[in-house]
C-alpha cells in the first residue's frame, strides 16, 4: 500500500533528458531558458529548476517576484532569472532585490525600475498575443533606447510571445508574428548588438527554427508533455510526473445501487466498486466524473460517479477477484504494466490542455522526487544547495 493517500512522483532525470532533447533542436550559441513558473507547472519549482540546469538550461523564467525569490532563497544564485509578469511597485522592488531580470514596454516602466534602484530589463513587443507588451514597435524602440542610456539600467533582452505556435492550422498567424518580431529585433539589435532576442516557447522550438533567435523559453516540454497536446513520445519527450493513489476500499454493489453525489452512477448489474482517495481537493477535476480511466494492476478501470472533494470510485467488475484489488496502487497519470494514461489524455477528457492538468494539482498532493526510480531525499529534492552543473551558467 502507498505511504500516502495520493502522491505525485517526479523523475528529475526525465527533466534533465527533456532539456537535452530541446537543446538538440537549437543551433550553436542559442541558450535554453527553463520556465518554472506555477511551481514548475505543478512539478515543484526548485527541484525542476535544478534538473533543468543540470540538463543544460542556462536561464530560468517565472512570472512573479515571489517565484524569483523562491529560487534565489533555495540557493540558485547564479543563473539569470527572468520575471515575465506584470509587477506592482512592491513586487518590482522584490524582483530587483532578488537580482531578477524584469520586463518593460513603456518608458515609464524604465523610470520605475531606475527609481527602484535599477536592474536588468527586457523590452517586450506585443507582436500579436494581445496581452503584456506594446504593439507599437516605435514605442518599444523608444523604451529600449531610454533603457540603454538610463543610469542603473542594463538593457539585456528584446522579446515577444507567440499566440498560436501550438496550432498548425492558424491561418499564418504564427508566421506573421515571427516576421514582425524578427524585423523589430533586427532593427533594435543593429543599435544594441548585445541584446538577447527571444520569442520561442516549447511549441515554437519544435515548429520552426527561425523562431529560436538567441534564447528559447521552454515550459511544458521541459516536463515531458507535448506542447501540441498529442503525444509526448512523438516529440522525443519523456513525461516526468506520475500521479498515484490506491484502492482504499472495495464494495459490493447490487443492481440499482448508486455511488457518489447526485447518484450519477447507478449499477445496471451486480458489480464491485473501488474507492480511491483522490478528488477535486487534490486537483482531480470534477469534470472527470464518469469520464476517465484509472490503471490498477495494469488494467484500465472506468471512473464512475461524481468526483468529490476527497474520493473517486471506479467500476471493478462483477468477479470475486475484484476484492483482491484492495490496497493496490491506482495510477491516474503514468504507466503501469506497459499501459499508460497521459496528461494529454486527461486534458482531452476535460476539453482543456495538459498544462492545466498538472498545474491543477494542489499542495495537498505531496511531491516525491527520484532519478529513474532511485528515491531522492534532503537537499537533492528540496533544493537546499546549488548543483555544480548550474554553477557556470552565464549571466546574459
Amino acid at each position: 500500500m502507498n505511504s500516502e493517500r495520493v502522491q505525485a512522483s517526479v523523475n528529475l532525470a526525465a527533466i534533465e533528458r527533456n532539456c537535452a532533447t530541446l537543446r538538440s533542436h537549437l543551433r550553436e550559441g542559442v541558450s535554453l531558458c527553463a520556465v518554472v513558473k506555477a511551481d514548475g507547472y505543478g512539478h515543484g519549482a526548485v527541484p525542476s529548476a535544478r534538473a533543468a540546469l543540470a540538463g543544460g538550461a542556462r536561464w530560468l523564467a517565472v512570472v512573479s517576484s515571489a517565484e524569483a525569490r523562491e529560487l534565489r532563497d533555495a540557493g540558485l544564485r547564479e543563473p539569470p532569472v527572468l520575471v515575465m509578469g506584470a509587477l506592482t511597485a512592491a513586487e518590482l522592488s522584490e524582483a530587483l532585490a532578488a537580482r531578477a531580470d524584469v520586463v518593460v514596454w513603456r518608458e515609464r516602466h524604465v523610470r520605475e525600475v531606475a527609481a527602484a534602484g535599477g536592474g536588468r530589463v527586457h523590452v517586450k513587443l506585443d507582436s500579436g498575443m494581445g496581452r503584456l507588451g506594446t504593439s507599437d514597435a516605435e514605442e518599444a524602440a523608444r523604451t529600449a533606447e531610454l533603457a540603454s542610456r538610463t543610469a542603473g539600467i542594463e538593457l539585456v533582452g528584446a522579446m515577444t510571445h507567440f499566440a498560436t505556435a501550438d496550432e498548425a492550422d492558424d491561418g499564418g498567424f504564427f508566421e506573421a508574428q515571427l516576421d514582425a518580431f524578427a524585423r523589430w529585433a533586427h532593427e533594435i539589435k543593429e543599435r544594441q548588438p548585445q541584446l538577447v532576442a527571444h520569442a520561442a516557447n516549447s511549441a515554437a522550438v519544435l515548429r520552426d527554427a527561425r523562431s529560436h533567435f538567441d534564447l528559447v523559453r521552454c515550459g511544458i516540454a521541459v516536463y515531458g508533455m507535448d506542447p501540441f497536446g498529442e503525444d509526448a513520445a512523438a516529440q522525443g519527450l519523456e513525461p516526468a510526473l506520475e500521479l498515484v493513489s490506491y484502492v482504499a476500499e472495495v464494495k459490493r454493489l447490487r443492481t440499482g445501487d448508486s455511488a457518489g453525489y447526485g447518484r450519477r452512477f447507478v449499477a445496471q448489474a451486480d458489480a464491485h466498486l473501488g474507492v480511491i482517495p483522490i478528488g477535486y481537493g487534490d486537483g482531480w477535476r470534477r469534470g472527470l466524473s464518469n469520464n476517465a480511466d484509472v490503471l490498477i494492476t495494469g488494467r484500465r478501470y472506468p471512473l464512475v460517479g461524481t468526483v468529490s472533494m476527497d474520493n473517486i470510485t471506479v467500476l471493478l467488475g462483477a468477479e470475486q477477484e475484484a476484492k483482491s484489488l484492495r490496497g493496490e496502487p491506482a495510477v491516474l497519470i503514468g504507466e503501469q504494466a506497459r499501459e499508460r494514461i497521459s496528461a494529454e489524455e486527461v486534458a482531452r477528457r476535460l476539453d482543456t490542455i495538459n498544462y492545466e492538468v498538472t498545474c491543477a494539482l494542489t499542495p495537498r498532493v505531496p511531491r516525491a522526487y527520484h532519478r529513474d526510480g532511485a528515491r531522492l531525499a534532503g537537499p537533492a529534492s528540496s533544493g537546499a544547495d546549488e548543483p555544480a552543473a548550474a554553477a557556470g551558467a552565464e549571466r546574459g
